[in-house]
Formats: C-alpha cells, structure tokens, sequence
C-alpha cells in the first residue's frame, strides 16, 4: 500500500475510536483526508511512509515463496455414452406441443416460442398436466 492509503486507513481508525457510533460518510471523509494530507509536514509523512517501505518489503519476500498455480484447471471429462438424464413434465409437454406453435407462429423466435410453452404450461390445469407426469416419473424411474 501507499503512504497515503496507510494514512486514510489511520485515519479511518481514528474516526472510529472518537466516534464509535458514527458512520463514516464516504463522500465527505475522502476529502478530509486529502486536505489533511496536502497540510502535513514531510516529518509527519514520514512515518507512513515508512510503513510503505515495510509493506513493499514484505510483500516482495512473499512473492519471493510465491509459485503461481499452473493457471488451467482440466474440465472434466463427460462420457459421451453416458446416459441422459430423463425429461421432466414439462420438457416432454413442450416436445409435444413445440411444433404446433411454430406451425401456428412460424415467425417466432425460439425464445418467444419457450415464453409462449411456459405460459400455457402454467395455464394448464393440474388435471391436463397428470399424463405428461406420470410419463416423467415412469422415465425417472428407468
């Protein structure tokens, strides 16, 4: 970090111990902070700046240890034999009724024709919806 971040920070801390039950207000304090920086001596300066220095030495013995990861994580492998994994009720009523609303709507885009599915699937009574249902579970059951 820089001397100035070092110094915002200090003077975060501040604030909080003079007082605790005040939030800070995060447009005004920035400015403070600046106008006090641009005030203070060099002398006064110098201890954050020192702290700087520090912080720059330590992080350079850190990156001395540091080994980077080897970057590329492998994806894992799908079987392409693998079986797939049942439709559910809804998948198999769009199958069902997807070519009749592109019939019907041959402009619509495949977005538009998945609202228009959804739609009339949540329209649908629960009564219509039982074979479609009962399908999925005996193909879950597989």
């Amino acid at each position: 970090m820089s001397s100035y971040a070092f110094f915002v920070q200090t003077c975060g801390e501040e604030h909080k111990k003079k007082n605790p039950d005040v939030s800070v207000n995060f447009s005004e304090f920035p400015k403070k902070c600046s106008e006090r920086w641009k005030t203070m001596f060099a002398k006064e300066k110098g201890k954050f700046e020192d702290m700087a220095k520090a912080d720059k030495a330590r992080y350079e013995r850190e990156m001395k240890t540091y080994i980077p990861s080897t970057g590329e994580t492998k994806k894992k492998f799908k079987d392409p034999n693998a079986p797939k994994r049942p439709p559910s009720a809804f998948f198999l009523f769009c199958s069902e009724y997807s070519p009749k609303i592109k019939g019907e709507h041959p402009g619509l885009s495949i977005g538009d024709v998945a609202k228009k599915l959804g739609e009339m699937w949540n329209s649908t009574a629960a009564d219509d919806k039982q074979p479609d249902e009962k399908k999925a579970a005996k193909l879950k059951e597989k």
